[in-house]
């Protein structure tokens, strides 16, 4: 696909809106240095990004055969060689043999369970220009940002269905979704859900500190791409453009005292298989680093957005997400795996037998009509979503289906004591 597909402009924009739009994508000498951290912004001492952009870089995943696919499937432990091999084309043949032995994993770490959750995007302001996505600052969509009254409400519709666990979301702008503005949905939510995460821009540990007292119990964020190039360009304002920054984001989560932290790369953006090796060596040296804390992975896909039809993963076939998914259980047989509604029900249905622990259900990217979900009712005045979805199903529907496969839903696996 050609990468100015990711470039949109909307017809509503001023022309100097324009100009600096088409300034920032056109001349790389008016962008900031992407590795240059910005004011305030708290940096750790830490390898983990060396050791995983290494490993990723020198990766060159054609170099590994048929034969290396097959001792890598008869290890009992996979290494890292023998994961890089189950990324490599050489395991396309064997994808059979790699959802058998994920499966087995699956199955003797997390039994025949599947865990439900559903997000709640609570404001979609954003002061990121990231090319591929809805929330951009200069993509033209309906903003908005829930009151108090309106988070509750929503919160109080989701667990009415009987929903336990809940993400919360927002756009990234420190402005319109301040710290205090989240620390409060977090207080809220804890008093309707035993499990809170967050996926909102990444903070200092000492934010990340007061949103767990607040009730936020693991975070989530998406490097996107680790390929800094790749990143460089489809990252072209805000804070988000700082690579390491946000590469280190989940370390500073754990420091700030969070119980889980999630990874994932949007795979589609860059070369997926790199961006597979990274996102799950990412997970593997932080665990390693911090034993006691719980991680969790998803792949997610492009999908379309808002003024925007053309948007699509780039290369990555439904076997190709297949082949990773397997690859991670097999690397990391105890993590979490999660499978987003951006994929179809065929698919998820299929791979939470094999690989997968996670999914979300009841599923909105918009704000403030969470509640048509549940109800049918469409609310006025609701923000534009982040992205389509593919897999629409309630809460409801989504239990019944898991059930009715033979696996056991979820709703919560944490207790406070």
């Amino acid at each position: 696909m050609p990468e100015n597909q990711f470039f949109v402009d909307s017809d509503k924009l001023s022309e100097e809106a324009l100009e600096r739009k088409h300034r920032l994508e056109n001349d790389p000498s008016v962008r900031t240095d992407p590795m240059q951290y910005m004011e305030g912004m708290e940096r750790i001492s830490s390898d983990v990004m060396e050791q995983v952009l290494s490993q990723m870089h020198a990766y060159d995943y054609n170099y590994y055969t048929d034969a290396d696919v097959r001792r890598a499937l008869m290890h009992e432990t996979c290494s890292i060689e023998d994961f890089k091999a189950l990324l490599s084309p050489a395991a396309k043949p064997h994808l059979e043999e790699m959802a058998a032995k994920a499966k087995y994993e699956t199955s003797r770490h997390f039994g025949n369970t599947v865990y439900l959750f559903t997000p709640l995007y609570i404001a979609n302001y954003c002061e990121n220009y990231c090319v591929y996505c809805g929330f951009n600052c200069y993509n033209d969509i309906a903003r908005k940002k829930l009151s108090a009254e309106e988070i509750e409400h929503e919160m109080k519709v989701i667990a009415d269905s009987g929903m336990e666990e809940i993400l919360i979301l927002t756009g990234e702008s420190h402005s319109m979704s301040d710290l205090t503005y989240i620390g409060e949905a977090c207080r809220m939510a804890a008093g309707y859900f035993r499990n809170v995460g967050l996926e909102i821009y990444p903070v200092n540990s000492e934010d990340y500190h007061y949103l767990h007292t607040c009730g936020a119990d693991y975070i989530t964020v998406f490097q996107e791409t680790y390929d800094l190039g790749k990143y460089e360009t489809l990252h072209l304002k805000g804070h988000k453009r700082v690579f390491p920054y946000r590469f280190e984001a989940q370390e500073r989560a754990i420091l700030g005292g969070m119980r889980g932290v999630a990874f994932s790369a949007l795979l589609g953006l860059s070369d997926f298989r790199k961006d597979a090796l990274a996102s799950a060596l990412h997970a593997y040296y932080l665990q390693r680093k911090y034993p006691q804390v719980e991680y969790s992975l998803s792949c997610p896909r492009l999908r379309p957005i808002v003024n925007n039809e053309k948007i699509a993963p780039l290369g990555v076939s439904e076997s190709d997400l297949c082949q990773i998914l397997c690859a991670y259980r097999i690397f990391l047989p105890y993590i979490g795996i999660t499978v987003s509604s951006r994929e179809q029900k065929k698919f998820r249905d299929g791979i939470v037998k094999i690989a997968a622990t996670k999914v979300s259900a009841g599923v909105s990217t918009g704000i403030g009509d969470h509640e048509s979900k549940y109800t049918g009712i469409k609310e006025e005045g609701a923000g534009d979503e982040q992205f389509e979805i593919s897999d629409a199903r309630s809460f409801g529907q989504m239990y019944g289906d898991m059930a009715s496969q033979g696996l056991q839903p979820v709703l919560n696996d944490y207790i406070y004591v």
